[in-house]
């Protein structure tokens, strides 16, 4: 599918955020280890949280979805016998790298696969820490990648020092199913975490199913045994930050408002970064009400006219390349740290990010964990095949709302993410 995007100015827009892709992954999986059934509220539907869905169902978890909630048959801790299983987790990173701790807790063995790109991707300090603990897992290719045998029969838990360093979800992973080890959990990170603020994010669905987390002073994540259940079966996704970016954006690039409901202001999700960083440069960032509900929307005003700005985003991955979208448009240079990981996620984004700048008329520079957008007052139009990565297509659309004429091929890679994004930005009068 091919979409072009021409110029808008002077936008006055309202959008509903999508439900959180995080949350809606980590939801399902606490439920189907939660006692009884649990229903989803409000989650999102894509190609990564189906991914999930169908990989559980393999396993045994009965999970059935209508158009508007996911309803989860918990097995209380306790997985059933399924036989030996092969799951494709296509794509879904966040998928796969759950499924190998949860995994271990199935009396059967699953082999994990995925794509090319996914058989690229690194999950071996997830595997090494686990097997430090006796999980017995197997690289079946390139060590230190996908795809992995895992024997399940238990997860001994105890003392697990991992590296974080490429990706929180080692952390999510292991932490999520740790009610289940057969004794407390004590997960010690070695050196910097990836992505932090996505554990905070795992944490809170703990949490919400009744588990105890603990974080000791010196930074070790302590998880007692426990069994999920959420207070009257009932799980409610909250929207998605990364998602709605795509939108806050485009108001920074076009000028004028777009206001975003269905977002918590008091969420967890470290892409709330994103609006500070709107701020600094040079956006007015509001809470306001709608209807008659007065439910809190989010609002960004923009007369156009941006700061570059200089930011650490270790934290907030995810929004990274739509910061970088908007920083074209600024009228200095933006430098943005804290970026190294990005290298592996569904493509290298650093290089994708490269390709971006340099296509609508900017600088670029990489110097070790900083990338800097130079601006250079021409931005202008150009030809996108984003690699089949969701978050490179949806940044290339921010650009093209902000000086018109981007094609993007390929634009089908947003269902792995925001299968609506198109439509909405159609309904909005933001593109053909």
């Amino acid at each position: 599918m091919e979409i072009i995007i021409r110029k808008a100015a002077d936008i006055n827009a309202v959008f509903t955020a999508p439900a959180s892709k995080s949350f809606t992954h980590r939801a399902i999986i606490a439920a189907a280890l939660s006692e009884g059934r649990t229903t989803i509220r409000n989650p999102l539907f894509s190609e990564d949280t189906e991914v999930t869905v169908s990989a559980l169902n393999a396993l045994g978890i009965s999970v059935s979805c209508s158009p508007s909630e996911i309803v989860v048959e918990g097995c209380a801790g306790v997985m059933p016998q399924c036989g030996n299983q092969t799951i494709d987790c296509k794509n879904s990173g966040t998928s796969l790298r759950h499924l190998v701790t949860l995994s271990l807790l199935s009396p059967s063995k699953t082999v994990l696969t995925g794509t090319k790109r996914m058989q690229e991707r690194p999950i071996g300090a997830l595997c090494e820490a686990l097997k430090g603990c006796g999980a017995d897992i197997e690289y079946l290719g390139a060590a230190g990648c996908p795809p992995v045998s895992v024997n399940g029969g238990g997860f001994s838990g105890g003392r697990i020092t991992i590296d974080a360093s490429k990706s929180s979800q080692y952390v999510s992973s292991i932490l999520i199913c740790a009610p289940y080890a057969e004794s407390a959990v004590e997960l010690m990170p070695k050196g910097s975490v990836a992505s932090r603020s996505y554990i905070d994010l795992t944490i809170s669905v703990m949490r919400a199913f009744g588990a105890e987390v603990d974080l000791t002073p010196d930074g070790i994540w302590k998880v007692m045994p426990a069994v999920y259940k959420a207070p009257g079966g009932v799980y409610t996704v909250e929207g998605d930050y990364s998602s709605a970016s795509y939108f806050f954006a485009a108001a920074a690039v076009c000028g004028g408002s777009v206001t975003v409901k269905g977002l918590n202001p008091d969420s967890v999700q470290g892409d709330r970064v994103f609006l500070a960083a709107l701020s600094k440069m040079g956006c007015r960032v509001s809470v306001t009400y709608c209807g008659d509900t007065r439910d809190p929307a989010i609002k960004v005003e923009s007369d156009g006219n941006l700061n570059g700005i200089d930011i650490d985003m270790s934290s907030s991955p995810d929004i990274v390349q739509t910061l970088c979208a908007v920083c074209v448009f600024a009228g200095s240079p933006s430098r943005i740290s804290g970026i190294s990981h990005l290298r592996y996620k569904e493509s290298d984004r650093i290089e994708a990010i490269r390709i971006l700048t340099e296509s609508c008329g900017c600088g670029f520079a990489l110097r070790d964990d900083v990338i800097e957008i130079i601006p250079h007052g021409g931005v202008h139009g150009f030809e996108c095949d984003p690699n089949n990565d969701h978050r490179t297509a949806m940044s290339a659309a921010v650009i093209g709302l902000g000086c018109g004429d981007v094609r993007i091929s390929g634009a089908e890679c947003v269902s792995k993410s925001f299968p609506d994004f198109w439509v909405n930005l159609k309904e909005a009068g933001l593109s053909e």
